[in-house]
């Protein structure tokens, strides 16, 4: 077995695992999708995918991460939420990966409710940041999405050309 195939194997297991990650908080999606591009990129001695187009998916991997913060905070913001909030989202969102698929969707929200409602004490304010966290977290999600294609699809066009 050649070092180009270990290469592209553990490659696929990354971009799949990445792929997996858009969903899962626990799997850093974008980041590991990049670390799969680069080592095909690397396997084929990066005669199809130079620097050029690395740097540009490496880009798009720290947008990601830009992504991944402002959805979540904006969505949060847009309605007031307190520090108590933010942190009820992000152990909703630890807690959720116990209770998986419902709870991927369900943490969140919930751990923003709880966390407006122990900050504020009024159940109509905190259902409001719960569920506007929420949308900022399924906003976050879908803008992975389009960054994960986008990813995909230039590292495709650059190995077609």
């Amino acid at each position: 077995m050649d070092l180009s195939f270990i290469l592209y194997l553990v490659a696929a297991l990354c971009i799949a695992l990445g792929i997996a990650g858009i969903v899962l908080p626990a799997l850093p999606g974008i980041p590991l999708v990049f670390l799969g591009l680069l080592l095909a990129a690397w396997a084929d001695g990066f005669v199809h995918v130079g620097w050029p187009v690395l740097t540009v998916l490496a880009v798009l991997t720290v947008l990601s991460f830009v992504v991944d913060v402002l959805a979540t905070v904006v969505g949060a913001q847009r309605v007031g939420a307190s520090r108590k909030a933010l942190w009820g989202t992000f152990i909703g969102s630890i807690a959720g990966l116990f209770f998986m698929p419902v709870g991927l969707f369900l943490g969140p929200l919930l751990g923003a409710l709880v966390g407006e409602y122990w900050h504020s004490r009024e159940l109509g304010r905190s259902t409001r940041v719960g569920l506007a966290t929420w949308l900022g977290i399924l906003l976050g999600m879908a803008l992975k999405v389009a960054l994960l294609v986008a990813m995909l699809g230039l590292f495709a066009f650059a190995w077609l050309l």
